[in-house]
């Protein structure tokens, strides 16, 4: 009989290895679950986004608790109308958190994401374009529907 392979001395079992990645996801998965069970398209129950409010325009994260109470529905399509940018972003996330489970299980180098100053850059270009595109008669569809 075989025993359990233990690991070297100074060296993590997969069970230590996975707790930040399984920490990280229970972190994500309160607040989703909450967003699940009390649905944004029924108001009164979230407050309303203040640029949306300040301003009469759909910022980049308008819309965004119904992208992910349509994700936790497997509704793609409505999440993609209510948010293309959550949509988008959620499966990044989702994919960058199975690489660094993956390498915790298996016992690999965990990947590293550096975000320097050119990232930056880049996203808030992107998040600026977005915000401006979604506000134009030509853009219209990556707004979320009005509640």
């Amino acid at each position: 009989m075989n025993a359990p392979a233990t690991p070297a001395p100074g060296q993590k079992g997969p069970a230590s290895r996975l707790g930040r990645p399984l920490a990280a996801l229970a972190a994500v998965a309160a607040p989703t679950v909450y967003v699940a069970m009390v649905d944004p398209n029924s108001p009164g129950h979230y407050p309303v986004c203040p640029v949306l409010q300040a301003t009469g325009w759909w910022c980049p994260g308008c819309g965004g608790l119904r992208c992910v109470h349509a994700l936790t529905r497997g509704d793609l399509t409505t999440a993609g109308h209510d948010n293309l940018l959550v949509l988008v972003l959620a499966f990044v996330v989702a994919f960058l958190w199975l690489r660094w489970a993956w390498a915790a299980l298996t016992g690999a180098p965990v990947p590293r994401m550096r975000i320097g100053l050119r990232q930056t850059v880049l996203l808030v270009v992107v998040l600026g374009l977005f915000m401006v595109v979604r506000n134009l008669p030509a853009g219209a569809g990556l707004a979320p529907p009005v509640v």
